[in-house]
């Protein structure tokens, strides 16, 4: 499911072509030229059994993914079991005849991976991403999911309570979580199964049976229903040989039931209105559903061009007469695409003082302008410009390549259409545009619909056609798979020799007026980041005004002497650039992304929006007004508001505490704004970092261009001192949100600052405590209790001192649960060293991490960009593995036994604390409750009126 969100001070760019200018493309360039994407290479071929190999040799990189893309999806939820096919996902990942339960987690991390699975309406895939060497170890792993799972007790219940905690958290904890999941599908589709969520229900997970998974296997699982894509540094040769080796003679299913739906949707032919509601909801959304046809229909190049003209970018229709007009905090648009058939949902955010019938009215407009008349030459080309770049930044690296062809080939039947459809949006026209929304967007089929603060139940939103009957599977048949006795299990594979892949060498030199340049070459795609570090971030806010450093950041681009902020977006929509910024406590980072052959002209509009943002005053009131009710959302999402509660009571009134609130931001002046920018943002401090398909000579000749001449008369920005300030005694806080959906649970120590001695040290043993599936907090929290999607520990990079911290989101009445196992293993964390062998594990996790982030422009800058904020050598990312090395199991714990104890430890709850409080008050006495509504983030004592 695609979809475009725009928020308030958001910096999301589309792309645009030369065109004359229409009156509402007055903002626009008057040319450019268009983005193109190389297409995708790959060898295709297919086994005795039905199993379909992609393969997508790629020596630039280290590494290698392989991934199974299944031909069944949520579509194929049998009745009454709606999610089923999202829990088989969970279950087919974790045991076999040969693996134990989270084998597989092992096997990847602990080599220096990262695996995952998801599942849509018409797929399910599985896949990792290793070091090269691994490659045989992962294709013995998916044959033996494909032909040797254990689906037993053990696996069912872990993964239904996991998958239930999953829904708590991504669907009834965040306030608009039933709208996006339940509500739309529910009336987007009246005869297809796909109108039922993918994520299901907790009613029908709880109505599941053993029986049902292993009927479920055996109806839809199989090599001719599975497609194996392989991508990255591998040889083609020993790639078949090893696939015949593990996969071939695995049999076909033995009465295989077709995974395609015979039926259609009847077109709609009459209006109507649904009022949807949900129990955490801090202001209204007003939009609308249109059906769309299935997805190989010869009009969805067209509505997908559509969708962006409406939706995409800060040069959009709805973004224009919603957002950029005050109307609406956010817009978004859900664009549907699944082989029976689609929808596209344009929905706002409204402010509370907004008419919501005048809001239906405007989004109404824009569907009728669509219809009524072309779309101008420059909104075509945009559109158009903005999808083939988002394919050109898919195909970057290696496992975006392949994860194009999965999609493409799943939900199309043929891998080529990653190509094809994407020349097929490059021929769209204005005629075909206006041609498929006089079709599809017809006012007569539409469902409008608003979603409203209230009881969250599925009636306020039921669609009145009757549910359909959907089919069931046969009853499973022989006898279920066991576990092998230890002594009798196959083992996987060993690792290869490791191919010999060269790092990106990074080049330093000074600018004209001695600004710092760090460049590299990361790869041969034609796309580039420049990235702005500039030190001075949150910390620097005014006393009483928190949030200028945020609005000086990210109001940065509505405006320069030169420039308005439309022709700011449009200037750099029309080259494919998109442009945004990072405000961190230490710094503020812009970054510019763009084909490289426009990185000069999209170049020029960041240093005009870093060298002279005016912030106008009509921009500043807009922003603030849009500000404070974005905030007013994220008061209403427990992981957000433990986020801002924990800044408190890490840091107390210090630097580093700083909350922008709804208090502090409607304080800020453009005054405030531009005292600040000049004060902080100075050739002196700043410096730059460029990477990409681009030589360095070439980023010193366009970074020289754009920042060489840039001099500032205002003294040099001094750094902070102290900014973390003293260590506040430690806390337990709860924040009382009686509607919470779930509990979010903060608990941290402080640490140590990036540069300090402990630093690594600490880094490791953290890796150990929660970084990861492999973590000892994920490992207790979710797989041995089924408490929670996933439980974490987390240590950022600060100037000054950091807080270590582990989070997890859980059942309200298992808060104090979660609270006392991270309590206990942060006891554990130095009284428990790892060993030597769990150490170098860790390191390899870290290091592998490492290697991925570098195959990507984006992830090289942001890299180094940090290292900069930190006052340290940007070398410092070639350097990481050997620091890691050094680290013992000695030194990983000691320094949690300096920093890790739960004496030292502060707690952050937020949830319906009644379901919880006396329980976290026999763990930690000193509990203090606040309820949501008397909650004062301005303060460190956080109690108001």
């Amino acid at each position: 499911m695609l979809h475009h969100v725009l928020l308030a001070g958001a910096s999301l760019a589309a792309f645009a072509l030369a065109a004359p200018l229409a009156a509402h493309d007055r903002a626009r360039p008057a040319a450019a030229a268009a983005v193109t994407a190389p297409p995708i290479k790959f060898t295709e071929w297919k086994l005795a059994n039905g199993l379909t190999v992609i393969a997508l040799p790629d020596a630039t990189t280290a590494n290698v993914m392989t991934s199974v893309w299944y031909d069944v999806g949520s579509k194929n939820d049998p009745e009454g079991r709606s999610g089923f096919a999202h829990l088989f996902e969970h279950i087919l990942s974790r045991k076999t005849q040969n693996m134990p339960y989270n084998m597989i987690n092992r096997l990847t991390e602990d080599v220096g991976g990262q695996r995952n699975a998801s599942t849509g309406d018409d797929r399910t895939n599985y896949f990792e991403i290793v070091p090269a060497a691994f490659l045989e170890t992962m294709l013995w792993t998916h044959a033996e999911r494909m032909a040797r799972p254990v689906v037993d007790e053990e696996v069912f219940e872990r993964e239904r309570a996991i998958v239930k905690e999953e829904l708590r958290q991504r669907v009834l904890a965040p306030p608009y979580g039933i709208l996006q999941r339940y509500l739309l599908a529910e009336n987007a589709f009246d005869r297809l199964p796909q109108r039922r969520a993918g994520i299901g229900s907790i009613e029908q997970l709880d109505s599941a049976t053993l029986a049902d998974a292993r009927a479920f296997h055996q109806a839809f699982y199989g090599p001719d229903t599975a497609t194996l894509i392989v991508s990255g540094n591998f040889d083609l040769a020993r790639l078949r040989t090893l696939v015949n080796q593990y996969f071939a003679a695995i049999p076909r299913r033995p009465d295989p039931i077709p995974t395609g739906i015979a039926v259609r949707e009847a077109r709609r032919t009459s209006p109507r209105m649904v009022h949807g509601t949900g129990p955490n909801v801090p202001l209204p959304a007003v939009g609308a559903i249109y059906q769309l046809p299935e997805a190989a229909s010869p009009d969805v190049p067209a509505l997908t061009v559509l969708d962006a003209v409406l939706s995409a970018g800060e040069n959009s229709r709805l973004y224009n007469a919603l957002v950029r007009t005050g109307k609406a905090v956010a817009i978004t648009e859900f664009l549907e695409q699944t082989q029976e058939g689609g929808f596209i949902a344009p929905y706002a955010v409204i402010n509370p003082a907004a008419d919501q019938s005048a809001i239906a009215q405007v989004i109404s407009a824009e569907i009728d302008k669509v219809r009524s008349q072309p779309v101008s030459a420059a909104e075509l080309a945009e559109a158009k410009n903005q999808l083939v770049a988002i394919a050109l930044a898919s195909r970057e690296t290696h496992s975006g390549r392949a994860f194009e062809l999965g999609e493409a080939l799943v939900t199309y039947g043929d891998a080529r259409a990653a190509d094809s459809n994407l020349q097929a949006i490059t021929r769209v026209t204005a005629a075909d545009v206006q041609r498929a929304a006089r079709v599809w967007l017809d006012p007569h089929s539409a469902v409008s619909f608003t979603y409203t603060q209230g009881s969250g139940e599925p009636a306020t939103y039921a669609n009145p056609a009757p549910m359909p009957r959907f089919a069931a599977v046969p009853t499973a048949t022989g006898e279920p798979s066991k576990l092998n006795p230890e002594g009798q299990r196959t083992a996987p594979p060993p690792p290869a020799a490791a191919p010999q892949v060269a790092r990106p060498k990074i080049t330093q030199s000074k600018l004209a007026n001695g600004m710092r340049l760090v460049a590299a070459q990361t790869g041969s795609v034609p796309l580039a980041t420049i990235s702005v570090v500039l030190p001075g971030g949150t910390a620097t806010d005014p006393a009483g005004k928190a949030g200028v450093a945020e609005f000086a950041a990210g109001l940065a681009d509505k405006g320069t002497p030169t420039r308005t902020a439309r022709q700011i977006a449009a200037t750099l929509e029309s080259l494919g650039a998109s442009m945004g910024s990072t405000t961190t406590p230490d710094g503020v980072v812009f970054n510019l992304t763009a084909p490289a052959a426009n990185l000069a002209a999209a170049g020029a509009v960041l240093a005009d929006v870093v060298r002279g943002a005016s912030y106008p005053q009509d921009e500043l009131a807009r922003e603030q007004a849009r500000s404070v009710d974005s905030l007013k959302l994220a008061l209403k999402d427990p992981g957000s508001l433990a986020a801002m509660v924990a800044a408190r009571v890490f840091y107390g009134a210090a630097p580093y505490g700083s909350v922008a609130t709804t208090d502090s931001l409607p304080r800020i002046t453009r005054a405030d704004l531009t005292a600040w920018r000049t004060a902080h943002w100075h050739p002196a401090s700043a410096q730059i970092v460029v990477s990409g398909g681009l030589t360095p000579a070439e980023a010193q000749r366009i970074a020289g261009a754009l920042f060489g001449d840039w001099r500032s008369r205002a003294p040099v920005p001094a750094t902070v001192l102290a900014p973390a300030g003293l260590a506040p005694v430690p806390r337990t806080v709860v924040i009382d949100m009686p509607e919470a959906g779930q509990a979010a649970v903060y608990v941290g120590t402080r640490a140590v600052a990036r540069a300090g001695e402990d630093y690594y040290p600490l880094l490791l043993a953290n890796s150990v405590l929660g970084v990861g599936s492999n973590g000892r907090l994920f490992d207790e929290v979710r797989t041995k209790r089924g408490l929670s999607y996933g439980a974490y520990s987390a240590l950022p990079s600060r100037a000054d001192a950091a807080v270590l911290t582990a989070t997890a989101q859980t059942q309200n009445a298992t808060a104090d649960e979660v609270v006392q196992v991270m309590l206990d293993q942060f006891a554990g964390l130095g009284a428990r060293p790892a060993a030597e062998d769990a150490l170098q594990k860790r390191r390899l996790f870290l290091g592998g991490a490492l290697s991925r982030q570098l195959e990507t422009s984006a992830g090289f800058n942001t890299l180094v960009a940090g290292l900069l904020l930190q006052g340290l050598s940007p070398d410092e990312a070639l350097r990481l593995t050997d620091r890691y090395a050094a680290v013992t199991p000695e030194a990983a714990a000691a320094a949690a036994r300096r920093y890790v104890t739960p004496a030292q430890a502060s707690v952050v709850v937020v949830g319906k604390a009644s379901e919880f409080i006396d329980a976290l008050r026999k763990i930690r006495p000193d509990v203090v409750v606040i309820p949501a509504a008397r909650l004062d983030l301005g303060g460190a004592a956080l109690t108001g009126g």
